[in-house]
């Protein structure tokens, strides 16, 4: 069997294991081996394996930190003055280029993720063997994650090819966000509930997983009554709750629990590594310190979780030198940095490259809060309190009353960043919500309206494909 794939050029070999390539915008032709045993090598739940995969890769253990939270006013570079950490400290003040490693990390390492969840789909629907997953459930788990890298991709970059249409010419953000929402809808109606999924399949994408992510799609797009009745979905489905206590909802003991919409699964050792060296990189540097330190909580973080009083998220969020933390490790005084993430930080191995971290990627006190600030948005106050409220009730904060419309909007968007708090968000938050500038420049960054609200497409792109237009401002 041969199929062409237009973009994140990949070549079939042994097993179900993917070796890529860098030329991820041509025509490649993927070669499936006619051996004897090809059906049970080829079995359609393993390429999906592959896919899934692909979110464990180096690239969300650095790149990524870069371009979500350095970047914003959550967190500092971090580590050594001297460590420029590649480009980080060019994310970290705003001047970063076309040529940015990080960048063209995750464009490359999201397309490539794009074509193997699309070879997966057209790999499955040829097949004709014994299935040890039903098909239809393998293709909406690949749609779910196609769906979710294609997210990534155009809140990034705005206009992007759409790997099925065309290598060069650049979609409509409009356009790539219905093809977001044509996967993600597919995928609910194939996709089973959470705990209707076998311990040996925990993890994996569920109907709760796609309703999560595309009421988060319809938030970007300002499709409120979207967004809110898609949340509610989930609100109402009996399948999530929130974890009683905030501090543990980033520990072993609450992976994949109540509030786990949808997360990257880690055991710590070859082959379900975790993120590659996620806890590595942001872990404490200098005496007692396992790690890197990058990606260092800024003071102006610390400054919005003292304002608030809201001490139980600050602590949970934040490692502070000279702590003791909650599993007895002693952080000294003497580490190089003052603040670390506590969200990366895993009790059992550390910083160690094979983390058993699991990394969470949609929440349920998310979706609470899509609902809440959709619900606003259209103009249902009243309503919009109850979603926000129970999140704050957690940590022990006073509930919101205000019913005026334009006063609640900060609220809800102070809520969101201090609930997600170093979980890649708040820089796109801050671009959506029109906020970017001022919240950059109280943080001593410049952000210059015009061209920092996407990155640039990476130069080897373009060189790659001269005919690609390069986003404004580039």
């Amino acid at each position: 069997m041969i199929y062409k794939l237009k973009i994140a050029a990949l070549t079939l070999a042994t097993g179900f294991m993917f070796a890529s390539c860098d030329d991820f915008v041509e025509d490649v032709e993927v070669t499936v081996p006619e051996a004897e045993n090809s059906e049970e090598d080829f079995e359609p739940v393993n390429f999906l394996t592959g896919v899934y995969g692909m979110h464990t890769d180096f690239s969300y253990a650095f790149s990524y930190l870069g371009i979500t939270e350095m970047i914003s006013d959550n967190a500092d570079k971090g580590s050594s003055p001297t460590d420029s950490g590649t480009d980080k400290r060019e994310l970290d003040n705003l001047t970063h280029t076309s040529s940015s490693v990080s960048v063209r990390a995750m464009w490359t390492q999201w397309y490539k993720t794009i074509g193997r969840a699309s070879q997966t789909i057209e790999l499955t629907q040829e097949y004709t063997g014994q299935s040890a997953a039903p098909t239809q459930r393998v293709i909406a788990e690949a749609k779910f994650l196609r769906a979710l890298n294609y997210f990534w991709l155009v809140r990034s970059f705005g206009d992007v090819p759409l790997q099925h249409i065309d290598l060069i010419d650049r979609a409509p953000a409009s356009e790539v966000y219905a093809y977001i929402e044509q996967d993600l809808t597919e995928a609910i109606a194939a996709l089973p509930n959470k705990n209707e999924y076998s311990n040996l399949d925990v993890g994996r994408a569920s109907k709760g997983s796609a309703q999560g992510l595309l009421a988060k799609v319809y938030l970007y797009q300002e499709k409120w009554q979207q967004a809110a009745d898609m949340a509610n979905n989930l609100i109402t489905s009996g399948q999530y709750d929130l974890e009683p206590d905030y501090a543990t909802v980033w520990r072993a003991s609450s992976e994949n629990g109540p509030e786990s919409v949808f997360e990257i699964q880690a055991r710590g050792e070859i082959p379900q590594h975790g993120v590659q060296q996620y806890s590595q990189t942001q872990g404490a540097r200098g005496p007692s310190g396992w790690g890197w330190g990058f990606n260092s909580p800024s003071q102006n973080l610390e400054d919005a979780f003292n304002a608030e009083g809201d001490v139980i998220r600050r602590d949970a969020t934040i490692i502070f030198a000279g702590e003791t933390l909650f599993d007895g490790r002693e952080v000294s005084a003497s580490v190089e940095n003052p603040r670390y993430s506590e969200k990366a930080y895993s009790s059992a191995n550390a910083g160690q490259g094979d983390g058993d971290k699991n990394v969470r990627i949609l929440r349920f006190s998310e979706i609470l809060l899509i609902r809440a600030e959709a619900l606003n948005e259209l103009g249902q106050t009243a309503a919009a309190l109850v979603p926000l409220n129970r999140v704050r009730a957690r940590v022990n904060l006073p509930a919101v009353t205000t019913t005026d419309q334009a006063s609640l909007r900060p609220l809800i968007w102070k809520e969101r960043r201090l609930e997600l708090a170093m979980e890649h968000d708040r820089f796109y938050d801050l671009v959506r919500t029109g906020q970017a500038k001022a919240a950059l420049a109280a943080d001593g960054k410049t952000f210059i309206e015009g061209k920092h609200e996407l990155f640039p497409i990476p130069n080897d792109q373009l060189v790659q494909t001269p005919e690609m237009t390069q986003n404004p401002g580039w």
